[in-house]
Parts: C-alpha cells; structure tokens; sequence
C-alpha cells in the first residue's frame, strides 16, 4: 500500500529543497554513526493499538514509529491522523504498510494484534486462531528485525507470550508479554485510594496470570518505604483478610468493568505499555511485573511456561527476576497460576 512519511521533498515532482534550504557549516563531518536511532513497530491498529501508539509519540519515546495492520484504509486514515499533529508532537516519523517489511531494523515490535472473539465460542478455539494468527506475524518480525524484543500484549497474553517464545526462536529475555503490569497499578491505585497517598507511593505487584489466576503479593506491600501488613501488626491494628481479597477481586474485575462499560479498554493499557517501552529502550533498569519465563523460580518447574514476575527490564529485554519474598500461600498460588496456564499450552500442540 502507499506509505507516507515525514520527508523533504515538496510538491508532485518531490522536489528536494534540502540543499538548497539548508547549508553546512564550515569544516562540518558527517553525523556520528554510533547516535542512537530508536524504531518502535506496533502490529495490530486497533483501540489498544493506537491508544500505546499516541502514549509513546506523546511521551517522546522513538525516533521512528512503524504501524502495521492487514486492514490498509484504517491503517492509512491512523497514520494521517497522526501525522497532522506533528505542530504539536516531538519529531518522530511515522510509517503505516500492510508489508511487514517496513519494520525492518526495529528494536522493539509491540504485538497487539488479535482474533475476537465469536458469540457462543470456547476460549481454546479463540487461542487457536490467535496462535494461526501469530504464526503469520512473528516469523516476519523475527526475520525483517532479528535483534529486536519482542512485547506480546495480545491476549492470553501469558500464552501468546509462550506461542511467540517458540515462534521466534529468539532467548527468552528478548520475549516479553505486558503481563499484570497493569494489573499492578490498578492494585496500587486502589490501595492508594484506600488510604489517601500518591499511588506512585505505593509499592505493590500482582504476579502470576494476567487473569484470573493471578496472585497478589500482600506481604511486600509498602507505602512510603513502611510495609503495610508489618506496620498493622505492630501497631496492633486488626484487619480483616476478607477486605484484602476484595481489593484484589476488584483488580481482577476491573478491566471487565470498563469493557462493559465502553466497550474495550485503551488508555490505561497505553500508558501501561509506554511504561515498558521507556525501561527497555532507555535502559532504565526499572522493576515491572511483566510475564516472563518462570521456570526454575520460586518451585515452578513442570514446564516452560510464561507468567508475571517483578522482573528488570532494560536495552536487552528482561535483565533479571527480583528475588521478592513470598510467602508460603503466595508461593502455592503462584504454582497454582502456572499449572493454569500450563494446562491451557498442553491444548495446543506448539
């Protein structure tokens, strides 16, 4: 299809004013090769698509920002659309093309795109066609941009994860799902809420499943640098486990809500995911709950399986997994999430 980008050529006849508009100075040499060019890929364009593509091109977090989508009227009325607010944006150029071959030297491909699912059809049939879908997807990401990370954000995203693991051929720190990133800040806002302070003052993660499975980590809960649940202890403060759960069940239902209420989530996502994009092309060695391989932590061992753990994230994808203390109960629970999501992989022969 037709691409347009930010260029110097005017008019129909692409007439090069660059020479002629702009002179070197004195004694100039040529660019350094060695300044770095940073390339974002988003595949898919729908509302989560789009909603990561605005936060990155607001938050000034690329140098080049390619849209890929099989639909090339949409996908070419998006990149106009953004294109017309580059007066009010940080220069970025912006690519749109149904060929894969446009993403070519990213260093990071972000993966939203995704089957819907059908009125009466079962969760493994949609994951089946996801995983057709994704088989169409990776393996040109994987060869137009070899050096790439890889984020999944298509959900099942701790599957897809796995499924574009195994598809890409590529070491597990350079495959990363979105995981419970998100659900974490949903956690820290409602227990900021709860207790009237800055959620960027809390410190709280969900772990595990990005769904229902998914463990919330109370025992290293802080706020302001004073975990909670020791601070309520000492002071002799009594609480009930029950309030507990509900707030992480209002987490688990949250997205549910929203999906109800407008139809799909976006914003919230985006900024998620931005967040992402920032630690890894910055190499900004930042903790996020993100799904990883979790084989070989915390007793988690009957498989190759991909779920959330507070992981470092930096240039080269995944640097490492906290080593955050869990309880017994949180440490089974988190088993438990594997062996859910395991058990959904055994179903589909990759």
């Amino acid at each position: 299809m037709h691409k347009s980008e930010s260029g110097s050529s005017l008019g129909p006849g692409g007439l090069d004013l660059t020479q002629s508009f702009f002179k070197p100075v004195f004694n100039a040499e040529t660019p350094s090769p060695t300044k770095r060019h940073n390339k974002v890929s988003v595949i898919g364009t729908g509302n989560v698509g789009m909603a990561i593509a605005q936060t990155i091109l607001t938050q000034d977090l690329t140098d080049e920002l390619v849209l890929v989508d099989a639909k090339p009227d949409k996908l070419r009325g998006e990149m106009l659309d953004l294109q017309h607010a580059a007066a009010f944006l940080p220069r970025t150029k912006i690519h749109a093309s149904t060929d894969y071959s446009v993403t070519v030297g990213s260093d990071l491909c972000i993966v939203t795109a995704g089957a819907r699912q059908i009125v009466g059809e079962s969760r493994l049939n949609l994951l089946q066609r996801n995983v057709s879908l994704f088989q169409t997807i990776i393996p040109p990401l994987v060869r137009y941009s070899p050096d790439c990370v890889l984020l999944i954000v298509s959900n099942p995203v701790d599957v897809l994860t796995y499924v574009a693991w195994k598809l890409s051929g590529f070491p597990s720190n350079r495959v990363i799902g979105s995981g419970t990133n998100l659900d974490s800040s949903r956690f820290r806002f409602l227990i900021a809420d709860h207790l009237d302070v800055n959620a960027q003052d809390v410190q709280a993660y969900i772990v595990g499943e990005h769904g229902d499975s998914s463990v919330a980590l109370w025992s290293s809960i802080s706020v302001g640098g004073v975990p909670v649940l020791s601070f309520l202890q000492n002071q002799q403060i009594t609480y009930e486990k029950e309030t507990l759960e509900n707030i992480h069940k209002e987490v688990i239902e949250s997205a549910y809500e929203v999906i109800r209420l407008k139809g799909y989530t976006s914003w919230a996502i985006g900024y998620s995911v931005a967040s992402l994009v920032r630690s890894i092309l910055r190499d900004q060695r930042k903790i996020h709950p993100v799904s990883v391989l979790a084989k070989g932590f915390y007793g988690i061992d009957g498989g190759e399986v991909f779920l959330s753990l507070p992981a470092q994230l930096g240039r080269g994808g995944v640097l490492g997994v906290t080593n955050v203390h869990l309880t017994d109960e949180e440490a089974q629970r988190l088993r438990d999430s594997a062996k859910t999501i395991l058990e959904v992989q055994t179903q589909l022969g990759i």
